[in-house]
């Protein structure tokens, strides 16, 4: 069985602590502008907004007997952390290489340019995925 370091200790985060975040969870439909750089986030934000997403934290906190708020805080942090587990997985070279493919059909600005981008990304992802699909590449 898991027991905390210092059980004796006042666990950090405890309901009422001083300096604790406290988050109030809110319906959103917008608006946002056309041509929002962010529209699709936003479009999805509005649409996850209107789901219960404590009916489902509820449930698992009963059924792991771990505290509604610690599931909040461990879903947020980690939902928030992948785009930076992401990078490490990928590194920061390929990510740039990746990157500069999108950067460069946009400033071209035309439609041949990104569909020449999307090719371009297309034979850069078979390339990373071709060990995971053949890995005797590695014997």
């Amino acid at each position: 069985m898991h027991e905390p370091d210092e059980p004796d200790e006042p666990e950090p985060g405890e309901p009422g602590e001083p300096g604790e975040p406290r988050v109030h969870l809110i319906r959103w439909r917008g608006p946002w502008p056309d041509g929002d750089k962010d529209a699709n986030l936003k479009a999805d934000i509005a649409l996850y907004s209107h789901v219960d997403p404590l009916r489902t934290i509820r449930g698992l906190s009963a059924s792991i007997d771990v505290p509604e708020g610690a599931i909040v805080r461990y879903v947020l942090a980690r939902w928030a952390s992948e785009g930076a587990s992401g990078l490490l997985e990928l590194g920061p070279t390929m990510t740039r290489r990746l990157n500069d493919v999108c950067a460069a059909a946009e400033r071209d600005g035309d439609d041949a340019a990104r569909l020449s981008a999307y090719h371009q990304l297309r034979q850069m992802l078979s390339w990373l995925q071709h060990p995971l699909d053949h890995p005797e590449v590695y014997d």
